[in-house]
């Protein structure tokens, strides 16, 4: 059989919407200024998809920053992998920066996220060691423990009962085969929007021994007092033994960073190979993000903006019925009821006749039957802007429940 046959019969549970959804529901082309209004398919659009929480993409500073810093090193510069002939003093600045700014002892940066933190995960364990991990972690996250060849143990999401019972069980098997103990959360869980429970989880290690890791790719720049994070907003800093975050989110840009103690940094320097066999970070996003991160903590003033909004917008969509479920972040999950079809058709409704664009999130990334409007607001959305978007959004549930879209053409081509 050829490898592609399968390929034509099968293209996975979304792909098999290709058809339709691609090119408007997904992969989907905004154009212009990154801002809250932009252009989809030659019509202005209100957006909330956008992970630019603190409206830094088009800030005037960090715009002046990357040309700058583009200009003057170009793409390439530096050169090979930091430890071969990659490694700067603005790389170890901004590591060192970043260690200071979430209270840890070291920082070490990192090309990408996704793959950042997969290499992270795999460079700290071996066959020996047994994983502790929330459900609902990112598919990076998942993805990094199928590589691990030994045991993991999954706790329903953000349930610590579950999670001890699975500590019990890790414990007893790390005694026997000599291993180590890792446990997995989120800062902030981006679909749903929910902290995951790191105070909780931290008082278990009064009764067992583990490591911590926390990814905090929506948390980072946009919880705690300073922006920290979600442990700063918990109070559990010093509890967290491996902190990691991106900056495609409130830093609006690429990389990531993994920060703890002195020697766990030394041992990932020298032992995660998608940093040994891959180029430094280009100097531009060095540059660039010492920019970021300098605005990140001498103007508070955009996170109290961003949660000006997330506040009015909640506010408004829980007096007009609708659930954002149980998020306590920035992050706010529309969530509705109804078929795939009726997604389709009253997501085309938002962007077509009232200019509303967001994320729209269906089986199987959620159950059979529920919707989730995944809505990202930013520091640089407006009042009016939320407005706006709580009336599109009332008639669209009244249009919802009367069974208007159930009924439509769209509805009925996806045969949902």
């Amino acid at each position: 059989m050829d490898l592609f046959a399968k390929l034509k019969t099968n293209m996975g549970p979304l792909g098999k919407h290709s058809e339709f959804a691609d090119g408007y529901f997904s992969f989907p082309k905004l154009e212009g200024e990154i801002a809250p209004r932009m252009i989809f398919q030659g019509k202005e659009v209100l957006t909330w998809s956008l992970n630019n929480y603190l409206g830094l993409a088009n800030h005037p500073e960090v715009r002046k920053a990357d040309a700058d810093a583009a200009a003057k090193w170009g793409a390439a510069y530096p050169m090979g992998a930091r430890m071969m002939s990659g490694q700067t003093s603005l790389h170890e600045q901004l590591e060192n920066e970043l260690a200071e700014f979430v209270k840890k002892e070291k920082a070490y940066l990192l090309n990408y996220g996704y793959q950042g933190i997969m290499s992270v995960i795999d460079s700290l364990l071996d066959r020996k060691d047994v994983v502790v991990y929330d459900s609902e972690c990112h598919a990076c996250i998942i993805d990094a423990l199928r590589m691990h060849m030994g045991k993991r143990y999954v706790f329903p999401h953000n349930d610590i009962e579950s999670c001890e019972k699975q500590l019990e069980r890790a414990t007893k098997l790390a005694n026997e085969t000599g291993g180590g103990i890792l446990v997995i959360t989120e800062g902030v869980f981006g679909m749903t929007g929910d902290q995951g429970k790191l105070k909780e989880i931290v008082e278990l290690k009064k009764k067992f021994e583990f490591r911590l890791l926390i990814d905090d790719a929506h948390g980072f720049g946009t919880m705690g007092k300073t922006g920290a994070g979600t442990d700063e907003e918990q109070g559990v800093q010093n509890q967290v033994d491996i902190y990691f975050s991106t900056f495609a989110k409130s830093m609006a840009s690429i990389g990531a960073f993994v920060a703890g103690d002195a020697d766990l940094i030394l041992y990932l320097r020298y032992n995660m190979r998608s940093q040994i066999f891959a180029k430094s970070l280009p100097m531009l996003l060095v540059e660039g993000g010492l920019k970021r991160l300098e605005l990140l903590r001498s103007q508070p003033e955009l996170k109290d903006n961003l949660w000006k909004i997330v506040n009015a917008l909640r506010k408004g969509l829980h007096e007009n019925g609708f659930s954002t479920g149980k998020s306590n972040s920035p992050v706010t999950p529309v969530v509705l009821n109804g078929t795939v079809g009726e997604a389709a058709a009253l997501t085309k409704d938002l962007r077509e006749n009232y200019g509303i664009f967001c994320s729209v999130v269906i089986y199987p990334v959620v159950p059979k039957g529920m919707i989730i409007l995944r809505l990202i607001p930013t520091a640089v959305h407006t009042l009016e802007d939320v407005n706006e978007t709580i009336l599109a959004f009332a008639a669209i549930k009244e249009k919802l429940t009367s069974g208007y879209y159930k009924n439509s053409e769209l509805a009925i081509s996806f045969g949902e």
